[in-house]
């Protein structure tokens, strides 16, 4: 469907270009800043919010007296790092948990290094030669 090219539409066009202007992927995952072997990158939550609206103005003189506006806001909240050292992925939260879901999602590098280590080969050829003994006994 083809909407009408109306005053409104326009005020709406402008005011999210100029919020995507403002906003894009760098600015909730942040560019990463190397100190020695440990790497941190930003993580921030993005809300925002706009509105625009206007009228046509009834008039014996002009048939297109218009009003309107439109506007916008947001907010950027830093709230984790991503910490990459040794090899190793963690998040470092700013704010305390505020849902089970947050500390959930805190959890998951951590719960990939886990798993990681634990599949790793080089713990396979260890436990291997250890179990061959035990059979021998």
């Amino acid at each position: 469907m083809i909407m009408k090219e109306t005053p409104v539409n326009k005020i709406m066009e402008n005011t999210l270009e100029k919020m995507r202007q403002m906003v894009d992927t760098s600015t909730i995952i942040g560019e990463p800043m190397v100190t020695g072997t440990t790497t941190l990158i930003p993580v921030s939550k993005v809300s925002y919010g706009f509105t625009s609206g206007g009228t046509d103005l009834p008039s014996k003189q002009n048939q297109e007296l218009f009003g309107g506006g439109g506007g916008g806001g947001i907010t950027i909240t830093p709230v984790a790092f991503i910490v990459i050292e040794n090899g190793k992925c963690r998040m470092m939260q700013i704010n305390n948990y505020t849902s089970s879901a947050d500390r959930a999602i805190a959890m998951i590098p951590e719960l990939v290094d886990k798993v990681t280590e634990l599949l790793k080969p080089e713990n396979k050829e260890e436990e291997a030669p250890a179990s061959e003994e035990a059979k021998a006994e």
